[in-house]
């Protein structure tokens, strides 16, 4: 295992997004800074895992030889979802730093050069970047305010430029040490995205806050450099996603701040609503006066995802104060790293 060399582990579980995942994979292989290796862990579909078994057949080592830059295809090995099948990469894998990209998105070539480059201080234990919206119909709908990007899976008006330290990173473009997942345990199960279930998210969020607690000293950062392009379907680009992902996120909300409670899990949260959306809307509404197409449609939904996602909130904080709503948290171990790894070989073979 190398300390330095990074993994990428991208999560799949729909043949819908075959061209996606090739897509996603093949900005991997031509990074400026090589991967180690890439694994493609599939979620409990089994038809797509012989699929790509089949296309990164010669990509794959043998038993007897693992080699730099190799495609290694494996099943989730816990239950569906989105953690479950990060945690199950993170065991697979060899590198020192884990690198996890979104099956949707692609990377730019110093994608994985960016990242390396924040390991230089050992205090680092995550490293972000920013994720910029690709819109299938070529441009943001006059109605979508910047501030709500996190709506899309990418990086949203409020976030500091630069390169900075953060609270948390955003899981489809992030990169952690080894160290943080034997220190703080992997991606908690229950909490994050399913399929094609309700839009749950914030499992990344629970795990910063997780793995500040157990390394004090832990310094995580967002290198807005390490850049990603995230696809933005058609159905994403409607009001009625966006509701729906905004009630969706507060129900994850009250599941992080039931977790590790509502100072550090509302910390960002409470800066974002008390300035940040506040400017937007009134960005908004000064837009509607000049007569800026969709000046009035971001501050109204500005205003509508902020009721919605403390509609949720509330509703997830009922649920978890009467046990409805649980997740659990697996420590990723040796022995489950190298388990994984006979298992992935017996595939492979």
């Amino acid at each position: 295992m190398s300390e330095q060399a990074i993994s990428v582990v991208i999560c799949v579980y729909t043949e819908d997004r075959w061209e996606d995942i090739l897509a996603a994979v093949d900005s991997v292989v031509h990074q400026s800074l090589p991967a180690l290796e890439t694994l493609l862990v599939v979620d409990h579909n089994p038809a797509l895992l012989v699929r790509l078994g089949q296309e990164y057949k010669e990509h794959t080592g043998a038993k007897e030889h693992t080699r730099d830059g190799e495609v290694r295809v494996l099943a989730n090995a816990g239950p569906r979802g989105l953690s479950a099948g990060r945690n199950t990469g993170i065991a697979a894998s060899r590198g020192g730093i884990i690198a996890f990209l979104d099956d949707d998105a692609v990377a730019e070539r110093d994608w994985l050069l960016h990242f390396a480059a924040g390991y230089d201080d050992p205090r680092v234990m995550a490293v972000g970047g920013r994720t910029m919206p690709a819109w299938v119909s070529g441009r943001r709908p006059a109605w979508f305010p910047e501030e709500f990007d996190w709506v899309v899976g990418c990086t949203y008006r409020g976030l500091p430029p630069g390169k900075v330290r953060v609270r948390n990173v955003l899981g489809g473009n992030a990169s952690f040490r080894r160290e943080a997942f034997d220190a703080a345990g992997g991606f908690a199960t229950g909490i994050g995205r399913d399929g094609d279930k309700r839009p749950l998210g914030c499992e990344e969020t629970e795990l910063c806050i997780r793995l500040a607690k157990a390394l004090p000293d832990a310094v995580l950062l967002i290198d807005d450099r390490a850049v990603i392009h995230h696809k933005v379907p058609l159905v994403r680009e409607r009001f009625g996603y966006f509701r729906t992902r905004a009630y969706a996120e507060g129900l994850s909300k009250a599941l992080v701040a039931r977790s590790v409670g509502a100072d550090k899990g509302l910390e960002s949260e409470r800066r974002y609503t008390t300035r940040v959306l506040p400017a937007g809307v009134m960005r908004g509404l000064r837009d509607f006066t000049l007569g800026r197409a969709g000046g009035a449609g971001r501050a109204g939904a500005i205003v509508t995802g902020v009721a919605v996602a403390a509609g949720g909130y509330v509703l997830g904080s009922l649920r978890a104060r009467r046990g409805g709503a649980t997740f659990q948290v697996a420590p990723i171990s040796a022995p489950d790293r190298q388990e994984a790894r006979e298992e992935t070989e017996e595939e492979a073979a």
